[in-house]
């Protein structure tokens, strides 16, 4: 009988080790270039930190980092993509000014104006938070234009 455990206890331990039932982690892709940054931060939370705080903290980020591509390419793309809401905003506030001037034209375009700019805030909110998730999972999304000006210039 002791044999019998003895072998049954032998057959039992290569099964706990086959490949099937250990556990391997998944490979780490990385987008994120050379992981040492000026900062000594991990790339990814520097690139998010660029975009949340709007074009103040991409400006900072590419003024200080030196090393990493990834981190600058993210804090030019977020100062550009800032500016050109800000510019955007301008314009149309010009265009309102402009036409509110108007007697009877600016009752009508003002207003449509105003809802412009509200669906444009929603468009840039809704691409500022896809520029944050993506700078964090490791990802460069480039958008248009602005996107590659920044690839160049980082």
């Amino acid at each position: 009988m002791e044999e019998k455990k003895d072998q049954s206890a032998s057959e039992e331990k290569p099964q706990s080790e086959s490949p099937e039932t250990t556990v391997q982690s998944p490979p780490v892709i990385s987008n994120t270039g050379t992981e040492e940054t000026s900062t000594n931060m991990d790339p990814k939370l520097a690139a998010l930190l660029a975009y949340v705080f709007l074009w103040v903290g991409g400006l900072i980020f590419y003024l200080i980092e030196s090393k990493n591509k990834y981190v600058r390419f993210h804090a030019l793309q977020s100062i550009l993509f800032n500016v050109s809401y800000i510019v955007i905003l301008v314009m149309l506030g010009v265009v309102s000014s402009i036409f509110g001037s108007i007697p009877g034209l600016g009752l009508i375009v003002v207003p449509l104006i105003g809802l412009l700019s509200a669906a444009i805030w929603l468009g840039f909110f809704v691409i500022w938070i896809m520029l944050m998730v993506k700078a964090y999972q490791g990802e460069k999304w480039l958008l248009p234009i602005i996107g590659d000006i920044a690839e160049k210039n980082s």
